[in-house]
Parts: structure tokens; C-alpha cells; sequence
């Protein structure tokens, strides 16, 4: 007796188990329509330092989604400069969805990873106030010996920002593009090739979030 309650109880509680998985699944977002203003915030790989301008990502996943996408990078900004340039964007434009891609200059000047969490926090912070299609583009922690060999990895802060602030995270793009060195202008830039290419595994991960 006692070994069918324990069968049966332990059938309900996976039972519970499931149905409980089942309520935590994320509701489908409904995609960003044709036309839909969107904000890429970042830096010099946002600006498309190593290209011509018509060639930066943000212009190339303009062209591939259909979506209005300003280029707000900066080269050599921080994440520290993009929180004091976010507010004036926001005031001055309504946007449907905000792309941040900052903090590689933080790693190379040495910046504190938790400052730049912290900053990155109050980006996505004040990005998800305006909408609810923020997107965090990683960024490859500087390693030399690993970009010669094509191993570049993303910064771990990035991640864990996304998840604390439910935002989506967009990974191993950067990294991939700048493990290649036909995709590369210099040791950190992307060329016109890598920048396309960046442009289409972002347009990739943002369909597959449902954002197109």
C-alpha cells in the first residue's frame, strides 16, 4: 500500500511539475511591423568603423527587415557615455524597439566589469520604460591569442544582465564575425563583409525571437 501511494504521489507531483513548466513559457511577441522605428545604440562596431557608412550593420538590417534603424554609435564610446547620450534620444524620437551593443571599450580601458553591468543595466533599464523590444548585443571580451585563433567569446556580464532585465540577449554574433579574419578591417572592427554578416545573424535572432 504504501508503495502505490508513493507511486501515485510522485505521479502528481510530476504531473504538477509539467503543467507548472507550462505556465512559465514566454508569451509568443508579436513581430515589429514593416517600417517600425528602431534605435541602435553603441559603439564604434555600431557606427561601422572599417566600412563605408552605407555598409555599417545598422543600415544592412535596415535593408533586411524593412525597418527604420538609426545608427546611434559613437566610436570609442563607453558604456558610461551611452548612458548619458540614451536620455536625449529617447526625448527627442519615439522608437519601437532599442538594440544596445556597449561595452568594448570599457574591457579595453581597463573599466570594471561590474561598472559596466551596472551601466548596462540602467541602458536597459531606461530602454525597456520606452519599449518593450530592447535587445542586448554582446560583445567579445579582448583576447588577442584567442582572435588569432578564431575562438572569441562573449563577455559573461552580458548575459547576465539580459536575464536580471528580461531583455533579449543577442549572442556569439560579434564574436563569430570577429573570429574571422577575412570579416575583419583591423584586430576589433569588422569590415564591410563582417558587417553584413553581422547585420544577418542579428536579423536571424530576432526572427527566431519572433521580433520579425
Amino acid at each position: 500500500m504504501k508503495r502505490r501511494h508513493l507511486l501515485h504521489l510522485l505521479a502528481g507531483v510530476s504531473a504538477a511539475s509539467l503543467l507548472a513548466a507550462c505556465g512559465r513559457r514566454k508569451p509568443s511577441t508579436a513581430a515589429l511591423k514593416s517600417g517600425a522605428h528602431v534605435l541602435a545604440l553603441g559603439d564604434s562596431l555600431t557606427f561601422g568603423y572599417g566600412a563605408p557608412p552605407e555598409a555599417s550593420w545598422p543600415v544592412k538590417l535596415g535593408e533586411l527587415t524593412g525597418w527604420q534603424v538609426e545608427n546611434a554609435g559613437v566610436n570609442g564610446d563607453t558604456s558610461a557615455g551611452a548612458l548619458q547620450r540614451l536620455p536625449g534620444l529617447l526625448g527627442g524620437a519615439s522608437y519601437d524597439a532599442i538594440l544596445i551593443g556597449i561595452g568594448g571599450n570599457d574591457m579595453l580601458r581597463g573599466v570594471s566589469a561590474a561598472s559596466t553591468r551596472d551601466n548596462l543595466v540602467e541602458l536597459v533599464t531606461q530602454a525597456r520604460a520606452h519599449t518593450p523590444y530592447v535587445a542586448v548585443l554582446a560583445t567579445p571580451a579582448p583576447d588577442a591569442m584567442r582572435a588569432a585563433v578564431g575562438s572569441l567569446s562573449d563577455a559573461p556580464f552580458y548575459e547576465e544582465v539580459a536575464k536580471a532585465q528580461q531583455a533579449l540577449l543577442v549572442a556569439n554574433v560579434y564574436s563569430s564575425v570577429l573570429s574571422d579574419s577575412s570579416l575583419r578591417s583591423d584586430r576589433i572592427h569588422a569590415n564591410a563583409r563582417g558587417y553584413e554578416k553581422v547585420a544577418q545573424l542579428l536579423a536571424d535572432q530576432l526572427k527566431s525571437a519572433g521580433w520579425r
